[in-house]
């Protein structure tokens, strides 16, 4: 009996050390084959990022708070869009999309519905929100969207209680237009507003027990070709052009106005 109790005891060891081997080798099921994340998280901290241009997907429950992260740069307008997709049966429902910057304010859509409510059986339910022009610096005390990391988070907020609960499925899309340098400021940030950056740049962090300072992880995604802090926009183009054509102003005004030259200083009839 003895025997038996040991050699039991030593396989359920050998399960549960291989237990952890055999997840590790499995597929995540956070993203698809090409990259697209299939996952939401549910807070802030623990918000799903997404690159521009990609379909996120995600699964949940009536009531759940699902939240997504893009980055987002100067001189570009976000357009974000939702889509829910409802359980066969259920009553009124409204969900609303919120979008906050990287200092989680929430930031006003400019146009579009961010507040949509689905009638009872509808099939889906769409919500938008296409966000101000980003800016690449601004005044302390203003809310105007800054270069950085946005959260979008999308939620119902008026549904039946036999409704709460119920699965659902949402689809999160965001595009940028390239506004230009009608949107450009003089002035940049020192570093995007990131997750981590304020952590990352303090260069008086205590080290570690084996002397090395640690930094903080930063986010991980950032728009095509990097952070441009807003440093070149077309308006430096438009600026040389105008330029040049009032050099070329000012020369014809000059030729047109200055006359034969200055008067012979011989009589006439001399």
């Amino acid at each position: 009996m003895r025997i038996t109790h040991v050699l039991s005891g030593a396989l359920l060891a050998l399960g549960l050390a291989a237990g952890p081997a055999a997840a590790d080798t499995s597929p995540s099921p956070g993203a698809t084959d090409d990259g697209a994340p299939t996952r939401a998280g549910t807070s802030f901290r623990t918000a799903t990022e997404i690159d521009q241009g990609q379909q996120a997907t995600a699964g949940g429950s009536t009531g759940d708070y699902l939240y997504w992260s893009f980055p987002a740069d100067a001189g570009q307008r976000p357009n974000i869009r939702a889509t829910v997709k409802l359980p066969d049966a259920h009553g009124a429902q409204t969900w609303q999309l919120d979008v906050y910057d990287g200092l989680r304010r929430r930031q006003a859509c400019q146009y579009g519905a961010q507040t949509r409510t689905a009638a009872e059986g509808a099939a889906t339910v769409e919500a938008a929100c296409v966000l101000r022009t980003v800016r690449a610096w601004s005044e302390p005390w203003a809310n105007d969207p800054l270069p950085g990391t946005y959260y979008v988070r999308l939620t119902v907020v008026n549904a039946a209680p036999a409704d709460l609960g119920l699965p659902v499925s949402a689809e999160v899309r965001v595009e940028s237009k390239e506004i230009g340098g009608s949107a450009a400021v003089d002035g940049s940030l020192a570093q995007p507003l990131v997750p981590g950056i304020s952590v990352a740049s303090d260069s008086t962090a205590d080290p570690g027990e084996d002397g090395s300072v640690k930094s903080a992880v930063l986010s991980s995604i950032e728009p095509d070709g990097g952070w441009s802090s807003g440093w070149w926009s077309d308006r430096w183009v438009w600026t040389a052009v105008g330029g040049a054509l009032a050099a070329l102003a000012g020369i014809g005004g000059y030729a047109l106005t200055r006359g034969p030259g200055r008067p012979s200083r011989i009589p006439p009839g001399a």
